[in-house]
């Protein structure tokens, strides 16, 4: 299929998450994500379920007031820097993105498989940012377990699965430490 898999393997290769304070402009435009979105979208899916949505997050002062008020609720003795710390990741990068687990309802696809499709869409989400010339970062944090958070981002038994920011290096990306192959890799029997 691709005519020079020693380019897919380096793309493969070169793929670095980035920190989303350190993300500046330009971040996709609105074509450039509903592609990054729909490309995304090519994952496994056993049962042809769709167990996940995205939520473009567009006011992004409309965000951090909803974390504001979601991390005082939950914290009332939270001082001022804690706040701010709690509610920077409405801030960061240009574009974010909530990916959402929506489990569907299936006498033969479990929840397991449900939700390991849900971590295929965010990591195709990674790979479709960077095909574009963007950088990615998947996070989680307190928001993304907050039950009033979820509750004004969610509907039914939906579960925010990350925080997906995406933009433009402000530094150049660092490689992290990777596992010795031999200490995961084992063959059987």
């Amino acid at each position: 299929m691709f005519n020079d898999l020693s380019s897919v393997t380096r793309y493969l290769e070169t793929r670095r998450s980035g920190k989303p304070r350190d993300m500046v402009d330009p971040g996709p435009d609105q074509a450039t994500l509903n592609r990054i979105l729909q490309t995304a979208m090519r994952t496994p899916d056993h049962g042809k379920l769709f167990p996940w949505r995205f939520v473009a997050i567009t006011d992004r002062s409309a965000f951090a007031e909803l974390l504001t008020h979601a991390f005082t609720a939950a914290n009332p003795d939270a001082r001022p820097a804690q706040i701010g710390a709690a509610v920077s990741p409405s801030r960061m990068a240009p574009t974010l993105v909530l990916l959402i687990y929506a489990p569907q309802p299936s006498a033969k696809i479990p929840s397991w498989e449900q939700q390991l499709s849900v971590g295929a869409v965010g990591m195709n989400l990674l790979h479709a940012a960077h095909a574009h010339g963007f950088v990615g970062s998947w996070i989680t944090g307190w928001a993304t377990y907050d039950d009033s958070v979820r509750k004004a981002i969610c509907t039914g038994d939906e579960q925010i699965a990350g925080l997906f920011f995406m933009g433009s290096p402000a530094l150049p990306l660092e490689e992290r430490p990777r596992p010795d192959p031999s200490h995961i890799i084992r063959q059987w029997p």
